[in-house]
């Protein structure tokens, strides 16, 4: 009977959650090691589907850098860092839109088909739903990254006639080049296709959240969120402003897989998105708990 009571104490706390965003955008941006975990990426795919099913409407895109990295080694083709950024050549947007679509979004859309909601594909190979430009480096204009691109336009629109339906949108992080962007024939990816770009992931699902408006934009990630000590779990800051993340960046408590990820936070939020959250995927839940309970389990980031 008490776990009865207990089970009917988290639907009553989840209630106001529940009406305040109902049919209102959420972007969650699922990556890292813990896409390769099966229970782990099942079980994040069925909390997606429980908000669809309560009347939310998430966005759910994804990465998949380790996978890209391993096809790559299988392909023989020598990986190319610069300042953090893949280069990227037509024979590798082949295989990165190759494995992002055909593999990892189209893998997700059976998970959320199994888990009783329904998906469709988003990215900028099969429409235009995702339009780029070729990203420069800062400060270093000379650098060519190849066919790595920045988010210019997203079609807002079928999210919405898309949500409206009750089909959940899966994004794969690959971009239309803008018909406006200088290009040459080589920079075509596909024979007879069009030039593709490849867009970080954080970045890509920062720009569909405040194309949408979404009410909150969410990462999943393989810690707790931003702490003040990597190696001390309970030196997690549960809650930020703009400027208290500033602050951290500044004196380097924010640094490095973190700081694209807490950027990308901050992009959304000066975009108009009202809050971003980092969390943990390897927390069984993870999601829903922060979603649908007064103190949540990441970090918030406010403006």
């Amino acid at each position: 009977m008490e776990e009865a009571i207990g089970k009917a104490r988290v639907l009553i706390e989840a209630l106001p959650h529940i009406r305040s965003f109902r049919r209102k955008f959420v972007v969650v941006k699922m990556g890292g090691s813990a896409m390769d975990d099966p229970e782990v990426l099942a079980r994040f795919v069925k909390d997606v589907v429980f908000m669809e099913q309560v009347g939310m409407w998430p966005v759910l895109v994804h990465g998949g850098g380790p996978r890209i990295s391993a096809e790559m080694e299988r392909a023989g083709v020598e990986p190319v860092f610069v300042e953090g950024h893949r280069v990227t050549t037509p024979e590798v947007i082949e295989i990165a839109a190759r494995v992002l679509i055909e593999e990892v979004s189209s893998n997700i859309c059976d998970l959320v088909e199994e888990g009783g909601g329904k998906a469709i594909p988003l990215n900028g190979r099969g429409s235009s739903f995702l339009m780029g430009r070729k990203r420069k480096v800062p400060g270093s204009p000379d650098v060519d990254l190849g066919l790595v691109g920045d988010v210019t336009q997203v079609d807002s629109e079928a999210c919405y006639r898309l949500a409206d339906g009750g089909l959940i949108p899966v994004v794969a992080p690959i971009a239309r080049m803008d018909p406006g962007e200088p290009h040459s024939k080589k920079d075509f990816g596909f024979s007879g296709g069009v030039p593709l770009l490849n867009v970080n992931g954080d970045a890509a699902a920062s720009a569909i959240a405040a194309a949408l408006g979404a009410e909150k934009i969410v990462f999943l990630s393989n810690v707790p969120g931003v702490m003040r000590d990597s190696d001390d779990p309970s030196s997690l800051e549960s809650s930020l402003t703009r400027g208290r993340v500033e602050e951290l960046i500044k004196d380097g408590t924010i640094a490095g897989g973190m700081l694209p990820k807490v950027r990308s936070c901050l992009d959304a939020i000066d975009a108009g998105v009202r809050k971003a959250h980092i969390v943990s995927a390897l927390v069984p839940h993870a999601l829903l708990l922060e979603m649908f309970t007064d103190k949540g389990i990441g970090t918030e980031i406010t403006a």
